[in-house]
């Protein structure tokens, strides 16, 4: 009774205003309002009302949840009972409960997966700006379009045959419902590739499916984007593209599938040696980024040095990036997309060793951060802010196959000894490899890639990651009595820097005698923006090296028609 007298009043009081005024315009009065002292005491009485009818409102709002124990809790909204007809029970069976928890628990697990695969697609972008940034200004439009593009031929590749290849025979239906969609080839009982699902036709048409392969698929874009850093500001386009089917298509998931999608090094654990759990990479320090940091060295190395890059004497000479702070923002968008990297990798929400994951990845990074910087400090006098970004992604890249297996002091050793790891291996591939590679992809990824895989070799502690690969009990490693599982992540290390090996040094050497791979010297002297773009990132910042713009009927080769400069195109407009 009290609830509908105390709205009415509640109505009453903003009424009275206006039929106050009403009364007092028909009668002839003046308007009472602020200014005189009746009209002060109207406006604090109807505001005292109005709060008392908000107060008592609220406070009458029995069937509000606070704490949120009872939203959700209604079991009419589950599957009824359709063993009874229509009306004679309106609560479900325990069958129709289990259901649908099963359900829920599948539904969170894939929302999940989702989410972590939105943020490592949003890594793409951090990858852009990295590589840009260390790059110079008369090629960021190049360099900019092969990260953009890249991720366009990976879904192709991929769509085509990649996710068929690497996960055909893949069975993650404890997790996410998704069953194999067909048998694997096999030598003996080896699985060496599986074979079914191209271009998601048949009973690839399903959501669990279609889940994985997304979230997949942004991995092995990760893989195919690495080496458009190390050969960066002379690759030429054409090449570049056919590139990203070759990745997409064969390289990754061949050696996935061994790793990943229930191939032979998987099995090490069950069968021949019976090392530990078999080849152990959570997240892909090996699979996703050693793949592209080997791929990336020879790619650089069979390209060549960017001109100007060696003295007559083979000495390096530093060409610094255009724009730091771009490279130092794409680091930061690149920390956010782990937690999705390494996190989703789960492949549930319901995994609570996610927030392990997470911390573990966390720690690793801000290790790898101040350890390359000290480092770099002591040694050049300077905490240079290029190789302390390196150091950050070194420590991510070294963390991410055993984020789920070790403890968090573990993690920081780990991303500490990569800040090194990445320092040595920058000065190696400089001066002794004589490898051009204008970002540290391969120090970055392909070293800390490898200490990532060898890492849980050592320091898995046998907490998680029972089942794993067939095999019963937690991942443990070297420090914690078993050296099987170290045999394993070594012999996945010189399998993958092998295989890699030979398929990138066969695949780029074919591709520079048949379309070749480089641009021409002129157009790397002037900037590839325009010869292979056609369009210039900054044509106002460049018109200090000549010619910048071109007619447009002239093409976009720097031999087709002749060059206008930035100052003369502004005295012809000037002139008019």
């Amino acid at each position: 009774m009290a609830g509908p007298m105390l709205m009415s009043v509640f109505a009453l009081a903003l009424l009275l205003p206006v039929m106050y005024g009403r009364y007092r315009r028909r009668s002839g009065a003046p308007a009472a309002g602020l200014k005189t002292r009746r009209g002060r005491l109207i406006v604090m009485g109807m505001a005292s009302v109005v709060l008392v009818g908000v107060l008592g409102g609220a406070a009458m709002a029995a069937n509000g949840d606070k704490n949120g124990s009872n939203t959700g809790t209604q079991v009419s909204n589950l599957i009824q009972d359709t063993s009874k007809a229509p009306g004679q029970n309106d609560k479900p069976s325990a069958d129709d409960v289990a259901s649908q928890t099963e359900k829920n628990r599948t539904s969170i697990n894939m929302t999940w997966l989702m989410l972590g695969g939105i943020l490592v697609l949003f890594m793409q972008a951090g990858f852009a700006l990295v590589e840009t940034g260390f790059t110079r200004a008369k090629n960021a439009a190049h360099t900019m379009m092969m990260n953009m593009v890249i991720f366009a031929l990976g879904v192709v590749g991929w769509f085509v045959c990649g996710y068929a290849l690497m996960f055909g025979a893949a069975d993650q239906s404890k997790i996410l419902g998704l069953t194999p969609l067909g048998s694997p080839w096999h030598i003996g009982s080896w699985n060496v590739l599986a074979h079914s699902g191209f271009f998601l036709a048949g009973h690839a048409y399903d959501v669990s499916v279609l889940g994985f392969f997304f979230f997949q698929l942004v991995f092995m874009d990760a893989t195919a984007t690495i080496p458009t850093g190390a050969m960066a500001e002379r690759w030429k386009f054409s090449s570049f593209c056919v590139w990203g089917l070759f990745a997409s298509m064969l390289l990754y998931p061949i050696f996935g599938n061994w790793v990943w999608g229930g191939g032979w090094l998987s099995q090490l654990g069950t069968q021949g040696p019976k090392w530990g759990h078999g080849a152990v990479d959570f997240a892909g320090s090996g699979v996703v980024h050693a793949m592209g940091g080997v791929a990336a060295f020879w790619g650089a190395k069979i390209l060549g040095p960017r001109i100007g890059k060696f003295d007559k004497d083979g000495n390096p000479r530093a060409i610094p990036g255009h724009h730091l702070p771009m490279a130092l923002l794409g680091t930061f968008i690149l920390l956010v997309g782990w937690m999705g990297f390494n996190g989703g990798s789960t492949f549930a929400g319901t995994d609570l060793r996610l927030t392990v994951v997470i911390v573990n990845t966390i720690l690793a990074s801000a290790f790898g951060c101040l350890s390359c910087m000290f480092i770099m400090w002591r040694l050049f006098g300077k905490p240079d802010p290029s190789m302390t970004a390196n150091g950050l992604l070194a420590g991510l890249v070294a963390i991410t196959a055993p984020c789920a297996f070790v403890a968090p002091w573990a993690a920081a050793l780990i991303g500490t000894i990569a800040g090194g790891v990445v320092v040595v291996a920058v000065l190696w591939v400089e001066r002794r490899a004589k490898v051009d590679d204008p970002v540290g992809a391969v120090a970055v990824h392909g070293a800390n890639g490898l200490w990532g895989v060898l890492a849980v070799g050592l320091f898995a502690d046998g907490s998680y990651g029972d089942g794993l690969n067939g095999v019963s009990g937690g991942v443990k490693g070297l420090f914690y009595g078993n050296a099987g599982q170290l045999f394993a992540q070594i012999a996945d290390a010189v399998v993958l820097v092998v295989f890699c090996t030979v398929m990138t040094v066969i695949f780029f050497n074919i591709l520079k005698r048949t379309i070749g791979m480089r641009s021409t010297e002129e157009a790397e002297i002037a900037g590839l923006d325009m010869p292979e773009m056609g369009a210039l990132a900054y044509p106002d910042f460049l018109e200090a090296q000549g010619g910048v713009f071109r007619p447009i009927e002239a093409g976009s080769g720097l031999g087709d028609g002749e060059p206008v400069s930035a100052a003369s195109l502004r005295e012809e407009v000037g002139s008019r």
